[in-house]
């Protein structure tokens, strides 16, 4: 089974502490307090820390250090399996008590990391967590959640801005599923609407055009050179057919149509193999056109007429959202009778969470549509679905630079660099790793240059060199035929060997973190200290030594760099890239 964060262990403590206190009348609480536990920005301070006596103090009236010392003394007392790991606990001014590790105990974990292998960093049934909303504690194990990301209208490639919630939705989908949670990737094809039908207009006109004929585009159409590249393909494909009705003709409004199917279908494969590029998969790949289709649109906006919150007014009909909440009243139907974008999502979140029984949803949205999580909220409360399920992480603009230039325009699309363009020039790994450096809620910048160095000045090099030196060492000694399999763990006592068990350890720890807060940019923090660990017990410690006197020494750091090798792989992985052997 893979081991729990060892933090839990520590809350454990504390709040064991907190109620035989209480018991014993030394602190008078009504309620348990919230046990909080962090590691010391100075490993100086110890492996982890609370600031509780600093937040009881005034309720308790006691004096902050005089309370660190007396919850001390119970975690002292403590003889659970909770203390195994913990060698000392210890008071610091002006409230805080902290914890150190066992030496010996962190040596052991070496064999619990082998022994777990892949399944490392995941969480065992009922130590996860998962979102219940933005995360629960201890609602991973089970829990069914969609993340539905990128769902760009099928109108043109997607491009870097699209790219950055693409990877982002991707690794918090591994880490979720790493935390016990059962993941649906979800695309939502927007095949219906005025954008769409602008999308087919343009096609049509440019197909014309490749027949010599004058065919005008169409008001709002799509501009970039990707259109003509598509119309010629269904020109080769289809010839004359879609040519010789005149428009306006009902004919011609059916050659409209079959072109729009024949061009969607197109562009959301090439959508497909883009995202496929830097490894992003997709279980479903849900048409909106198929809630007009299977009678959800009408069920949704029955459930909210129902409920009052559906009014007809200035010819086009309202979601009253305002009595949700929300800043202001949204329409659902134009006067046209034409349903909005708006109506549509709510047609949809019906469908995910009555029509498929998600227990949550997590939507992943492009910066531009900030403004539209109140009213995605109040419409969820609206059905009777508590918006507390419902997460919506927006991921802010991305600014493509190459050194100190902007890059701002590609020939292709007309107007943007596409992802076909970015992964073709820096590859897969570096743009999902830079892509998820950042917590998506902050602009960034992109350096191209940066991503393409072979230096420790770019992170990706510096993380997966860590890799291969890691695996360059295990190669050796099986060419060596070194068995490492009898080590002796308790050999590990080098300050550099102990800091990389440390660093380790973290990722479970990490993978219920990010599954309650869905924040799976601290991944890539997380692989940069583990390589920074690596590389300096790398430089500190001989693993294959010649010397006779050290063959003991050398198979238990083995032991060490097999271990971490593990941990290399399952964090690359759950970022979603390669772990290379050789670089």
């Amino acid at each position: 089974m893979p081991p729990a964060p060892l933090i839990d262990d520590i809350r454990r403590l504390v709040s064991s502490a907190v109620e035989a206190a209480r018991r014993d009348g030394v602190l008078r609480l009504e309620t348990m307090p919230e046990i909080q536990v962090e590691h010391p920005g100075n490993p100086e301070h110890g492996d982890f820390a609370t600031n509780l006596p600093l937040r009881l103090a005034r309720a308790t009236r006691i004096n902050p250090l005089e309370l660190a010392q007396t919850l001390a003394e119970y975690i002292r007392k403590n003889e659970g399996v909770e203390r195994e790991a913990v060698g000392s606990v210890e008071v610091a001014a002006p409230g805080f008590i902290n914890f150190r590790l066992k030496d010996d105990w962190l040596q052991r974990q070496v064999e619990v990391v082998r022994q777990a292998g892949a399944a490392f960093g995941n969480l065992a049934s009922g130590a996860g967590a998962g979102p219940d909303g933005a995360g629960a504690e201890g609602a991973g194990g089970g829990r069914r959640v969609m993340i539905e990301f990128v769902s760009v209208n099928p109108t043109g490639p997607v491009h870097v801005g699209h790219t950055r919630g693409a990877v982002l939705g991707s690794a918090l989908a591994n880490v979720l599923e790493a935390a016990g949670c059962q993941v649906t990737r979800e695309y939502y094809v927007n095949d219906a609407g005025s954008q769409m039908e602008a999308f087919y207009r343009s096609v049509m006109a440019r197909y014309r055009q490749s027949f010599g004929q004058d065919a005008p585009m169409p008001p709002n159409g799509y501009m970039g050179e990707y259109i003509v590249e598509l119309a010629q393909e269904i020109a080769d494909a289809e010839g004359e057919r879609f040519l010789n009705q005149p428009p306006g003709s009902d004919a011609y409004e059916q050659a409209v149509r079959e072109i729009g199917d024949l061009s969607r279908e197109k562009m959301v494969g090439l959508i497909r193999e883009d995202l496929g590029r830097i490894g992003v998969e997709f279980d479903n790949w849900f048409s909106e056109r198929s809630l007009y289709v299977g009678g959800e649109y009408d069920t949704a906006l029955g459930r909210l007429r129902e409920k009052g919150y559906l009014s007809q007014r200035e010819e086009a009909l309202w979601f009253n959202s305002t009595m949700l909440g929300d800043e202001k009243d949204n329409v659902v139907v134009r006067s046209s009778g034409e349903p909005t974008y708006f109506a549509s999502d709510i047609a949809y979140h019906y469908n995910k969470f009555v029509g498929r029984g998600y227990d949550a949803v997590v939507n992943i949205w492009g910066a531009d549509h900030q403004g539209h999580v109140p009213r995605m909220k109040a419409a969820v409360e609206g059905l009777d679905i508590s918006p507390e399920r419902l997460t919506i992480l927006i991921a802010q603009m991305v600014t493509l630079k190459r050194g100190s230039e902007v890059v701002r325009a590609s020939k292709r699309t007309g107007d943007f660099v596409t992802l076909r363009e970015l992964a073709d020039e820096v590859g897969r790994d570096a743009c999902r790793y830079f892509f998820l450096a950042r917590t998506p809620s902050t602009q960034m910048e992109f350096d191209l240059e940066l991503a393409k160095k072979e230096s420790s000045e770019n992170p990706v090099y510096y993380v997966q060199y860590a890799h291969a030196r890691n695996a360059g060492i295990l190669n050796l000694a099986r060419e060596r035929d070194i068995d490492w399999s009898g080590g002796d763990v308790s050999l590990l006592n080098d300050p550099s060997e102990l800091a990389l068990v440390r660093a380790m350890l973290r990722l479970p720890e990490l993978v219920q973190q990010m599954a309650r807060t869905l924040e799976p940019h601290h991944l890539a923090h997380f692989t940069m200290e583990l390589a920074t660990a690596f590389h300096l017990f790398y430089e500190n410690c001989r693993v294959i030594s010649a010397n006779p006197e050290d063959a003991d020494v050398t198979l238990a750091r083995l032991k060490l760099v097999e271990s971490a090798q593990i941990v290399f792989r399952r964090s690359l992985e759950l970022m979603g890239m390669d772990a290379p052997e050789r670089m």
